[in-house]
């Protein structure tokens, strides 16, 4: 005889919450709830609808390539979290979206969360918070398996047509323009009637990396896109002006991702992509099917760019040569600027950036009036945890200003300024490839072989930098291959994020914070972080590398001739910084900068015509701001930087070894 349930009167607390869900539900017009066509509205999404009752499904959309050769074509795996009432109601939702090849393999965010299914093969934990969160406020979120990853066909092809292909035609599925199954190899279709075809792409590194792709198909659909830490160019992932700044392929990425099954299959695809990406640094058709700045203009999304300033992974001519791209075609865009290495903002400053992303998807999905395509254009931190906002970015009175290196009282320890060299005057020094800029800077006031160092005096006035820098050298190398880099450096004591650590600026801590609901397989709350400060005697600001081969050419690398005097511009990556009052600004050029590029083929001694070296760098003011700002200053050309020896910088980075986009260092 089955035993009779016992009835419960249910809690003052629980008849409240549930009142208040049914009226949220009834009150909150359809409009609000699905961002239908009406007119702009205020205020905010809520969180009225049930994560756990949640729709979970997944769907495999045809992506109309054959990249695996095996006679069909690939589908992607895409599983879907969505709002059952909203379903019920007839309320369509958009659509928040991440495109990733690690799903499977190494897992997403600061925890390295998995995907993980339930027998019938309905995810049950989506990585990250963005399902959690916004789920519940009326939207659905979409996590797809790249090409040849997790449970997808085909094969990865690091950034190439596979890859974005991969999620385009996911934003076509949404949209009704392409095919989407309920299983993997079955004839049952698949619609996407609950969306109303607004989509929103997110995503660190690699996934990110999609989304800018993505976008640069012009897709219709793909509202906006928040890319973080995301690479740009994969040509500019593996070089720099033809400097290799990896010992390694993109092939090995491919196998690197790839499910086991496509591991056996894609051979040939990897085959291909290691002859089309030539270590020489050779521009190839490879990599320009891999440069989604040359398609900027195609953009209809608006783009919420984020980066770290010192990430040495995704490094930060990502986001600079992208930025200033979408800036020439006229496209909407914001932008956070850290201090950390590869990190993502949920881990650095998160109430603020969960805040911001709500009403940013708000106001792009769902036509929310909120304000936020109001607010100043850009976030920056100047010291660890501190931030600034400008109205745009680079910041407004940016000017380029032309300064230039000198010879000082002791060799390779010369000066900066407005005033060009003396003709004739140079200064000399021998590729180290042991040393890096950190050794480099802490015994700038040195005379140490591997290095010519320019500093300004003490300056009088706080000096800032806001924008992409460059330095033109003139150089004669004593070898037939050369490699340059050139870094700017703030010489004084500060407390900054320790980006060199293996937190890369952050430390992971052991109690939590809830961002959404959660259910027994998919919990929101996540470890919480502080900031890994340390105290230093010089910051790194800027870098950038080049090879000098490609001097004439910077799609092919040429031989140089020993003795032959050679012109050349190398590009540094954008920043934005204040040196104090009572710092410094060094000016650094050396050869190979350790694990940061790699070494050349030889070992040159450069020679530096420096009446034809100069530096523009981007400063808020002007040649006027640096004259002032200098005035009066003597540089310091005693024995160090302090009365340490040598001076204090960031913990090294551990970059031995190829890493991946994506993966923070352990």
């Amino acid at each position: 005889m089955p035993i009779p349930m016992r009835r419960t009167r249910p809690s003052w607390k629980t008849l409240v919450a549930a009142v208040t869900t049914v009226l949220l539900a009834v009150l909150v017009p359809p409009a609000a709830a699905a961002g239908t066509a009406g007119a702009a509205r205020t205020g905010e999404s809520r969180p009225v609808y049930s994560y756990e009752n949640a729709v979970r499904e997944s769907v495999w959309v045809d992506t109309g390539l054959d990249g695996d050769g095996d006679g069909r074509t690939d589908r992607v795996a895409a599983d879907v979290v969505r709002p059952r009432e909203a379903a019920q109601q007839g309320r369509r939702v958009p659509v928040i979206m991440d495109a990733s090849p690690y799903y499977s393999c190494c897992g997403r965010g600061n925890e390295s969360q998995l995907k993980t299914y339930d027998a019938d093969g309905r995810v049950v934990q989506m990585p990250l918070f963005y399902d959690n969160y916004f789920v519940p406020r009326g939207y659905a979120f979409v996590g797809v398996d790249l090409a040849g990853t997790n449970r997808s066909d085909g094969c990865d092809d690091v950034g190439g047509r596979s890859d974005v292909q991969s999620a385009k035609a996911v934003v076509d599925w949404l949209n009704g323009r392409a095919r989407g199954y309920t299983t993997r190899t079955g004839g049952t279709r698949a619609t996407a009637g609950w969306t109303t075809g607004n989509v929103g792409m997110i995503g660190k590194s690699w996934d990110g990396t999609i989304a800018n792709g993505v976008a640069a198909t012009g897709v219709k659909g793909l509202k906006t896109i928040v890319p973080i830490s995301a690479i740009s160019s994969w040509y500019d992932y593996f070089h720099q002006q033809g400097a290799p700044l990896y010992d390694s392929n993109p092939s090995w990425l491919s196998d690197y991702v790839d499910s086991p099954d496509a591991q056996a299959r894609c051979a040939a695809v990897q085959a291909r992509i290691t002859a089309g990406t030539p270590y020489s640094g050779d521009w190839t058709p490879t990599w320009t099917e891999r440069d989604y700045v040359k398609d900027a203009g195609k953009v209809r999304a608006s783009v919420f760019v984020v980066h770290g300033q010192q990430d040495l992974n995704v490094r930060a001519n990502h986001f600079g040569q992208w930025w200033d791209a979408l800036a020439a075609h006229g496209v909407k865009r914001k932008i956070w600027l850290s201090t950390t290495g590869h990190v993502d903002p949920f881990d650095y400053r998160r109430d603020a950036w969960v805040r911001t992303l709500h009403r940013w998807f708000d106001h792009e999905l769902l036509g929310y009036d909120n304000g936020v395509d109001r607010e100043p254009t850009a976030d920056v931190e100047r010291a660890p945890g501190t931030w600034t906002t400008d109205r745009a970015w680079p910041a407004r009175g940016a000017d380029a200003t032309t300064v230039r290196p000198a010879t000082g009282a002791v060799p390779g320890v010369g000066t900066l300024g407005l005033e060009p060299a003396r003709p004739g005057s140079t200064e000399t020094f021998t590729d180290t490839p042991s040393l890096g800029e950190l050794d480099w800077a802490a015994q700038v006031d040195a005379a140490t072989p591997a290095k010519a160092g320019f500093t300004t005096g003490t300056l009088g006035r706080d000096l800032r930098l806001s924008g992409s820098s460059t330095v033109t050298v003139s150089a004669t190398p004593t070898t037939s291959t050369a490699h340059l880099s050139a870094v700017l450096v703030d010489l004084g004591p500060a407390s900054i994020r320790d980006y060199g650590a293996a937190g890369e600026g952050i430390t992971t801590l052991t109690d939590r914070s809830c961002w959404g609901a959660s259910t027994a397989g998919d919990s929101a709350c996540f470890l919480n972080t502080a900031a890994d400060v340390k105290d230093v005697d010089f910051t790194v600001v800027s870098r950038g590398w080049a090879d000098l081969g490609t001097w004439a050419d910077p799609g092919r690398q040429r031989p140089l001739t020993p003795g032959k005097k050679y012109a050349m511009t190398i590009k540094l990556a954008p920043t934005d910084h204040v040196v104090p009052a009572g710092h410094r600004l060094a000016l650094i050029v050396a050869g190979t900068d350790k694990d940061l590029i790699d070494p050349p083929s030889t070992t040159p001694t450069i020679t530096l015509d420096l009446a034809r070296t100069s530096a523009r760098l981007p400063v808020v003011g002007g040649a006027r701001a640096f004259a002032l700002a200098t005035r009066g200053g003597h540089p310091q050309t005693g024995p160090a930087l302090t009365a340490r020896t040598p001076a204090r910088g960031v913990t090294a980075p551990d970059l031995s070894g190829a890493r991946v986009p994506g993966e923070a260092r352990r």
